[in-house]
C-alpha cells in the first residue's frame, strides 16, 4: 500500500469510539479514514510532527492564522507530536493512546485522527480521518447538510493530497522528525 487509500473507520479507532464534547448523539454521521504505507518504523509523535509540519499543511496553518487567528508553529506542532502541549491552531487533544491522537476543533464540528499500525516487515501504516457533526433537522433527526455533501468530494481530495504529503516527509530519513 504505497498509494493512499479509503477505508473504512476502523471500529476501535478514537474517531469512532470517542464520544468526549458538546452533543455527542451527532457524531457518527460521517468519517473517513485514508491509510498509506511507508518502509519504515515510524512512530505516533513522527507522524504527527510530519502530517502538522508538510509543505500542504503549513498553507492551511497559514489560513488559519490569518482567517481563524489561530497561529501555529512547528516547535507547537514538535510539542503535541511529543504530548507536552493540549492545543495546536484551533484544534485541542480530545484523546491520546499510543498509537492513536484524536485532535477535536474548538468550534466542535470537526475532529482529525492520527494512528499508526506498525507491520512485522519493519514498515508502518500511517491513517489520517475526519469525522463532521450532523445537524439535527426540522424532524429531529441527524444529518449531514448539502452544503458538506457538495464538498465531500474536495475534502476527500485533500485528505488524500494531506496523507500523501505527509507521508513523504515520515518516510524520508533526512527530514528532521522528533
Amino acid at each position: 500500500m504505497s498509494v493512499v487509500e479509503q477505508h473504512p473507520v476502523p471500529d476501535d479507532a478514537l474517531l469512532r469510539t470517542y464520544r468526549g464534547g458538546h452533543r455527542p448523539e451527532l457524531w457518527g454521521q460521517y468519517g473517513d479514514c485514508f491509510s498509506v504505507r511507508v518502509d519504515r518504523a515510524v512512530t505516533l509523535s513522527q507522524w504527527v510532527f510530519a502530517f502538522y509540519t508538510s509543505p500542504l499543511f503549513r498553507i492551511e496553518r497559514c489560513i488559519l492564522r490569518l482567517l481563524a487567528k489561530a497561529p501555529s508553529s512547528d516547535q507547537q506542532a514538535e510539542d503535541l507530536a511529543a504530548g507536552r502541549r493540549e492545543t495546536f491552531a484551533v484544534w485541542v487533544v480530545g484523546a491520546r493512546t499510543q498509537d492513536q491522537l484524536l485532535m477535536c476543533d474548538r468550534y466542535g464540528k470537526t475532529r482529525s485522527w492520527f494512528r499508526i499500525v506498525p507491520q512485522s516487515s519493519g514498515g508502518t501504516v500511517l491513517q489520517f480521518g475526519s469525522a463532521v457533526v450532523a445537524r439535527k433537522g426540522l424532524d429531529g433527526a441527524a444529518g449531514m447538510g448539502g452544503g458538506f455533501k457538495v464538498l465531500l468530494g474536495m475534502h476527500k481530495l485533500y485528505s488524500r493530497l494531506l496523507i500523501s504529503a505527509a507521508k513523504n516527509r515520515a518516510a524520508s530519513r533526512r527530514n528532521p522528525i522528533p
